[in-house]
């Protein structure tokens, strides 16, 4: 492990020079390249450094104490800051693992959240609107940007369905373990007997896709608009502005009536269909490598029940961890830092296990 850490350390400083080069500086494609190479880099060198302290500093300890001739005063504070650099060495060996697992290459990414209400009609479209407004208060809480691409409501206010994109640094990094089924038991207020229902709302989450990383041939797109619809089908817009976008290959269709504007609609619905063909190809390419693991992280089933909310007990529960908390109203309110560290932690720790 150490061997590649000098080596990390190696490239970091090459990178460092790299980055003073005026030939480097005048080419943009190339500093923004080594820039990020270089804030990637960053935290394991620091943290390697540390480490390298702290094995200084109990060679240091061990040759004063093997010196002898010591006070007894003295002896006991080098004894402690020997004691001291071995745990610290420890812990620093383990935060050092952590940050030498495969990094995701999403994470960075903006993400495409798409909801959609499952079984349950009416009660299952009003919790699509709860998770809908639980994330963007969640993703304003972090400064990152929600931008509406398309939403299909419903007469009490709830949504069949609503697709979003979240713009800011590492928004994949928290959302990727939101995808699959999201069940929510609770009384609706169109509920006359108190009896408790049973609903489930479907989230998937997908990176954002680069250009460069899906070429979508334009013969392959069919490509129509019609007139934006709100709810109860009462036209919002007496254009043409709507965009759906069939990419006929694969048969994924894509609509967006977000924007007054048809040309800011078909941007945008481009966006969602480049993200849906980039996680297909991501899926299938997981699928080839890792077969054989019954526990794929961020894969995205979406058929997988992965949480479930109750209203009566004040209750989350995510099933894959096994973690309950009692914060029900605290994170549909966009508290979900506490869960998504949780589902991190977990992730991580399967990740360590399978590399040993």
């Amino acid at each position: 492990m150490f061997d590649k850490l000098k080596a990390v350390e190696a490239r970091f400083e090459e990178v460092g020079k790299l980055l003073s080069d005026p030939d480097v500086v005048s080419d943009n494609e190339q500093f923004k390249k080594l820039m990020k190479e270089h804030k990637e880099l960053s935290p394991l060198v620091e943290k390697f450094r540390e480490y390298v302290a702290a094995k200084n500093a109990e060679e240091e300890a061990k040759e004063l104490l093997s010196e002898g001739g010591l006070d007894k005063d003295f002896k006991e504070l080098v004894e402690e800051e020997l004691l001291e650099a071995k745990a610290n060495q420890e812990t620093i060996s383990e935060e050092l693992k952590v940050l030498l697992l495969p990094k995701d290459p999403n994470d960075d990414k903006n993400v495409i959240v798409e909801i959609r209400g499952g079984a349950g009609g009416e009660e299952a479209a009003l919790f699509a609107g709860s998770l809908m407004r639980m994330y963007s208060m969640y993703a304003e809480s972090k400064r990152w940007k929600v931008d509406i691409v398309n939403a299909n409501e419903t007469g009490l206010g709830g949504y069949k369905e609503v697709s979003f994109m979240i713009e800011g640094e590492g928004a994949y990094s928290r959302f990727k373990y939101e995808s699959g089924v999201h069940r929510v038991q609770r009384v609706p207020e169109t509920e006359t007997s108190g009896r408790i229902h049973t609903s489930t709302v479907t989230v998937a989450v997908l990176p954002e896709a680069e250009d460069v990383e899906i070429e979508i041939n334009p013969a392959d797109l069919q490509i129509d608009t019609f007139r934006s619809s709100g709810a109860g089908g009462q036209h919002i817009n007496k254009t043409e502005s709507a965009i759906r976008i069939t990419h006929l290959p694969t048969g994924v269709v894509v609509e967006c009536q977000d924007e007054r504007s048809q040309f800011k609609n078909k941007e945008k619905a481009m966006k969602v269909l480049r993200s849906r063909l980039y996680e297909a190809e991501q899926a299938k390419q997981a699928e080839a490598i890792a077969s054989d693991r019954k526990s794929q992280v961020g894969t995205g089933d979406r058929s997988e029940r992965i949480r479930t909310y109750n209203f009566p007990q004040g209750r989350v529960t995510d099933h894959r961890i096994g973690l309950t908390l009692y914060k029900i109203e605290q994170m549909l309110n966009g508290d979900l830092d506490e869960m998504v560290d949780a589902l991190i932690t977990y992730y991580r720790a399967e990740m360590l296990k399978s590399e040993e």
